[in-house]
C-alpha cells in the first residue's frame, strides 16, 4: 500500500455539489482534494441541463423584485407537504443567493437570468420568472490539459456533438431553419463553427447547460491548485473512533489511504444505478417493469453505501425516489445504445401520448417529473410502464420527435430500426405499435375536437405558463395544441427513467451525516444528490438538483471550515 495522502478535506465526486464543496472549502484557506471514479470529471451535472434554482438570487430579483422569502416558503411548504424540513429550506433560501455572490465574485463561474417559470407557478408561492439561473457558456479551451478530462455531454441530445439547451435561441433557429432565412444564415454559421471544432479539436468546444457548469466549476477548482484525481474510486469511510477520518480508495488492485483531517464529503451522484436498491425504492421495478437512466453508469451509489457501512442512516422514505424522466431507447449503431431523455417534444402541439390502452392519460406539457409520476401511476396495472408519443406527419416535420429530427432531416433509419413506428393510418400505427386500435382513435378524435380550436378539454394542456414556456410561442391560439390530421402517423415507445436520485443519506441542515438514532458522525458529510433532497420527492422548478446541491455543498463546506479554523474540529 502506499503512503497515505493527507488534506483537509476530501470530496468523494466531481458534480457541482462536489466541486461547490472544494472550491468553497479551498478559499476558506483548507487543502481539499477531489475524487472520481470514472475516468473523467463532471458526473450528472456534465451532462444535465445546467440550471440552479435559486430563488431570490440577484439575476432574479431583477425580474421578479416583487418575489420574497415568504413567498418561496410557501411553495416549497406546498411542494414537499408531509417532508418540509423548515430549517434546511430557511438555510437554502438565505444562502443560496450569497452562494451565487460568491462564486460569480471569486471564480470561473458565472451565471445567466433564465425565462423558466416554476414547474407549477399557479400554486400558492409560486413564481412565474426569476428562480432559475443558468451556467453562462464555456469555451472548454480554457481548461487547458484537462479539457479531455471534461465529461462529454449526453450523446442523444446534442446534433453530431452540438449542443443546445432550452434557454438559448438555438433550438428555435434550427426548427425555423427551412422557414426563415435569418434563421437559416444562423443555422448554416453555427454549424460551421461546429465542424470547425471537430476538426481542430474532436469535439465541440463551446458548450452550454451543464457542461458548462461542470468546466466553469472544474477551472475554479484547478485554478486553487485542487487536484481532481479521475480513475480514483474511493472504497470506504476510514473510521477512528466513531469519527470519520478519510476514505481508502482502490489502488492496483489493493488500497490507498487519503487522511482527511477535518472532513469526508460524499458527494457520488446518488444511487441511480445501484440494482439493488433501485428495485427496493422504484415503484416500477418493484413491479416487475422496465427502467432506462441517462445519468453515468458510475453512479452506482458508493457514497450513499460507504455512508450506511460507516453507521449512517439511509431510508426509503420517499413515493417517488427520482426525479423521474420519460426516455427513449436509442441504437446508436455499432452495438451503442443511448438513452434519449424527453425533455421538449412533449411540450409541442400535436404531440399526445397515450398507454397502451390507446387512452390520454396526463397533461403531456407538465414537468418531465410529473409526467413520469402520472406515467407510473397510470400503469401500476399494465405488463408494463410505458407510454408511446403520438403524432402525425406535419407535427413529424415541423418539430421531431424523440431522437428523431426535424425536417428536412431524414427518417427511414429510426423507422428501419424500429425507435420510429410509422403507420398509414392510426389503426395501422396501433397494431404495429401494440396500442389498442379502436380506442386510441377514439382518443384521437375527442382531442382533435377541441384541439382545432386550441383547447384540451381532459387535461388542459397550455393552461400554466410553464407548459407554454417549452411550447411553440408561434402557434396560435394554444402553443401546446394542435390536432392530428395528416397521415402518416408516427410513434415512439416512451419508458420510465430519472435524472438522478431523491432519497439518500440523512443529513443535517448543514450536511453532518446522521446515524439512526439521529446523532451526527463526527466528521462525515453528505453533499449532492447523495444527500436527501429537500423537495421531498417532488420537482417544483427548473434546476432543483443542481441549485441545492451548489448551495448545501457551500454551507457544509464552510461549517467544514468554521469548525477547523476556530479550534473545535481537532487535526
Amino acid at each position: 500500500m502506499q503512503q497515505p495522502l493527507e488534506c483537509d478535506v476530501v470530496i468523494v465526486g466531481s458534480g457541482a455539489a462536489g466541486l461547490a464543496a472544494a472550491v468553497t472549502a479551498s478559499k476558506r484557506g483548507l487543502d481539499v482534494v477531489v475524487l472520481e471514479k470514472e475516468s473523467v470529471f463532471g458526473g450528472t451535472t456534465a451532462l444535465s441541463g445546467g440550471v440552479l434554482w435559486i430563488p431570490l438570487n440577484h439575476h432574479g430579483r431583477g425580474q421578479n423584485a416583487a418575489d420574497t422569502a415568504q413567498q418561496v416558503r410557501r411553495y416549497l411548504a406546498g411542494e414537499t407537504g408531509a417532508h418540509y424540513d423548515e430549517e434546511a429550506v430557511n438555510a437554502f433560501i438565505a444562502q443560496g443567493p450569497k452562494m451565487v455572490e460568491f462564486f460569480e465574485r471569486e471564480t470561473a463561474l458565472q451565471f445567466v437570468p433564465t425565462l423558466y417559470p416554476d414547474y407549477h407557478p399557479d400554486a400558492p408561492g409560486g413564481a412565474a420568472i426569476g428562480r432559475s439561473i443558468l451556467a453562462k457558456p464555456y469555451d472548454i479551451r480554457g481548461l487547458g490539459k484537462d479539457m479531455a478530462r471534461l465529461k462529454p455531454p449526453l450523446k442523444t441530445i446534442t446534433f453530431m456533438g452540438m449542443m443546445f439547451n432550452s434557454s438559448n435561441a438555438d433550438l428555435k433557429h434550427f426548427f425555423r431553419a427551412t422557414k426563415s432565412l435569418v434563421s437559416f444564415l444562423y443555422v448554416a454559421r453555427r454549424l460551421a463553427t461546429h465542424m470547425k471544432e471537430l476538426l481542430c479539436y474532436g469535439r465541440g468546444i463551446q458548450v452550454t447547460s451543464g457542461n458548462a457548469l461542470a468546466a466553469r466549476l472544474a477551472r475554479s477548482a484547478l485554478d486553487l491548485g485542487i487536484p481532481i484525481m479521475t480513475g480514483t474510486a474511493a472504497k470506504r469511510v476510514l473510521m477512528e473512533g466513531g469519527r470519520a477520518t478519510g476514505v481508502a480508495v482502490a489502488d492496483g488492485g489493493g488500497e490507498r489511504h487519503i487522511i482527511a483531517r477535518h472532513g469526508v464529503v460524499l458527494a457520488a451522484g446518488g444511487f441511480p444505478h445501484d440494482v439493488r436498491r433501485i428495485a427496493q425504492a422504484y415503484p416500477h421495478l418493484r413491479r416487475g417493469h422496465a427502467h432506462l437512466s441517462p445519468t453515468p453508469a458510475g453512479n452506482t451509489g458508493d457514497g450513499v453505501n460507504m455512508a450506511e457501512d460507516a453507521g449512517a442512516s439511509v431510508e426509503i422514505r420517499l413515493e417517488s425516489a427520482a426525479a423521474w424522466m420519460p426516455v427513449s431507447r436509442v441504437d446508436l449503431g455499432a452495438g451503442e445504445v443511448g438513452v434519449f431523455p424527453h425533455l421538449l417534444d412533449r411540450y409541442k402541439p400535436g404531440v399526445i401520448g397515450v398507454l397502451q390502452n390507446g387512452r390520454r392519460f396526463t397533461n403531456e406539457s407538465n414537468s418531465y417529473h410529473d409526467v413520469g409520476h402520472a406515467m407510473v401511476a397510470a400503469c401500476a396495472q399494465a405488463s408494463e410502464t410505458a407510454m408511446w408519443l403520438v403524432c402525425d406527419k406535419t407535427t413529424l416535420g415541423k418539430y421531431g420527435l424523440g431522437y428523431v429530427k426535424p425536417s428536412p432531416m431524414p427518417i427511414g433509419r429510426f423507422i428501419r430500426s424500429g425507435y420510429l413506428i410509422e403507420g398509414r393510418t392510426l389503426a395501422e400505427l396501433a397494431h404495429k405499435a401494440g396500442i389498442d386500435a379502436q380506442q386510441l382513435q377514439a382518443t384521437v378524435q375527442e382531442y382533435n375536437q377541441g384541439a382545432v380550436h386550441g383547447e384540451d378539454a381532459q387535461f388542459g394542456r397550455g393552461s400554466t405558463a410553464f407548459n407554454r414556456y417549452l411550447a411553440d410561442a408561434d402557434h396560435r391560439p394554444n402553443p401546446c395544441v394542435a390536432p392530428l390530421h395528416n397521415g402518416p402517423f408516427y410513434a415512439v415507445k416512451v419508458l420510465m427513467g430519472d435524472l438522478g436520485t431523491f432519497d439518500g443519506i440523512r443529513t443535517s441542515a448543514v450536511g453532518e451525516v446522521l446515524r439512526p438514532d439521529g446523532s451526527a458522525i463526527e466528521g462525515l458529510y453528505a453533499a449532492g444528490n447523495d444527500r436527501a433532497s429537500i423537495m421531498g420527492g417532488n420537482y417544483p422548478g427548473a434546476g432543483i438538483t443542481h441549485g441545492p446541491n451548489m448551495t448545501f455543498g457551500y454551507i457544509t463546506a464552510n461549517h467544514i471550515a468554521d469548525r477547523a479554523l476556530s479550534g473545535k474540529e481537532a487535526p
